[in-house]
C-alpha cells in the first residue's frame, strides 16, 4: 500500500496503564495492568530546527491522553481498545500522520505460564479521491449534503471539492442530466468500512440500487485511495471505468491533475486529455 508518513517518530514504551478491559466480570470490575507501546509518526524537522514544542506533538501531553482514555472506557477486547484508541489519536492530534500501537497485557487471565499477551495495530490518514454525482431533485443539496455527511465524521476530513458541473447521462439509460464533482478527503478507515460509510449516507439520501447507470439521487464512488490497487467482491479501486469517464476526470483534473494512476501510469490531466482528443 502506498504510504506518505515521514521517516520521523517519537516513540512511547511501556506506558503503565491501570484500567478495567477484559471479557470476564472480575477484570472490569477489579482492573488491572495494561502497557502502552506507541509510536507516532510525525515531521519533528520544524521543530528540531525551531527548537519550538508548538511545532511537534508533546509526548506528555499524549501520555496523558492515553492514561485518561483508557481509564474512562471500557471494552471486552484489546482488538477493540487499540482500534478506539488509534482512531482517537490520529483525530486529536492533526500533526499525527500515522500511529503504531501496541496494548501489553501481562496479567490475562489465562492460567498458564506465560510472559505477556498483546495486540498490535498499525493505523494512518489515507489520501482517498471520491466521485459524486446525483440526477434527482435537488441535485446539488443532495452533494452539499454528502460532503458535509462526510465532513461530520470523525474518522474523515473533507480537503478539497470541485465545482460542480452538469453532465448528460453514462451508461445509455434514459434520465434527467446529472450534477457531478470530486471531492478529496484524508480517511482512517480502511477500503471497505469506507464503502460502508458511503452507502449509509447514500441510503440517508434515500438512494435505491434499482437500476444500473439509472437515476439517483446519489452516488459516491471511491475512485483512488492513496496509491492502492484492490479487488474485492464489492470494491475495485482504482475506479474500474473512470479513465473512460468524463464526468469523473474533469472534476478530479480540477483538484488532482497530478495524482498518478497506480496501474495505467497516466496522471489524471493526462487520461482526461487522452480521453477528450
Amino acid at each position: 500500500m502506498y504510504s506518505t508518513l515521514p521517516l520521523d517518530e517519537i516513540r512511547i514504551e511501556e506506558l503503565e496503564v491501570f484500567a478495567h478491559h477484559g471479557v470476564f466480570p472480575e477484570e472490569t470490575e477489579n482492573g488491572q495492568n495494561f502497557y502502552v507501546n506507541a509510536t507516532l509518526y510525525v515531521d519533528v524537522s520544524k521543530a528540531g530546527q525551531a527548537d519550538d514544542l508548538s511545532k511537534t506533538v508533546n509526548y506528555g501531553e499524549v501520555c496523558h491522553f492515553i492514561t485518561a482514555w483508557m481509564q474512562e472506557n471500557t471494552f471486552q477486547l484489546l482488538e477493540s481498545v487499540c482500534e478506539k484508541l488509534s482512531g482517537e489519536l490520529l483525530c486529536n492530534y492533526p500533526m499525527v500522520t500515522g500511529v503504531d500501537l501496541e496494548i501489553r497485557k501481562p496479567h490475562a487471565p489465562i492460567g498458564l505460564p506465560f510472559g505477556c499477551v498483546s495486540v498490535k495495530v498499525h493505523r494512518q490518514w489515507h489520501e482517498v479521491y471520491l466521485s459524486v454525482g446525483s440526477n434527482m431533485g435537488d441535485k446539488e443539496a443532495y452533494i452539499r449534503n454528502a460532503v458535509s455527511e462526510l465532513d461530520k465524521h470523525p474518522l474523515m476530513r473533507v480537503e478539497k471539492v470541485s465545482t460542480l458541473t452538469t453532465t448528460k447521462p453514462y451508461g445509455g439509460v434514459e434520465q434527467d442530466d446529472f450534477v457531478n464533482g470530486a471531492i478529496k478527503i484524508k480517511t482512517v478507515l480502511a477500503p471497505e468500512q469506507l464503502l460502508d460509510e458511503l452507502h449509509i449516507i447514500e441510503a440517508a439520501a434515500d438512494r435505491k440500487r434499482e437500476l444500473r447507470w439509472g437515476p439517483r439521487t446519489l452516488d459516491l464512488d471511491i475512485v483512488f485511495y492513496d496509491k492502492l490497487v484492490y479487488e474485492s467482491d464489492r470494491l475495485i479501486i482504482p475506479h474500474v471505468d473512470m479513465a473512460n469517464r468524463e464526468f469523473v476526470l474533469k472534476p478530479m483534473a480540477e483538484i488532482a491533475p497530478n495524482f498518478r494512476h497506480p496501474i495505467l501510469h497516466k496522471t489524471v490531466a493526462e487520461l482526461l486529455q487522452t480521453l477528450q482528443s
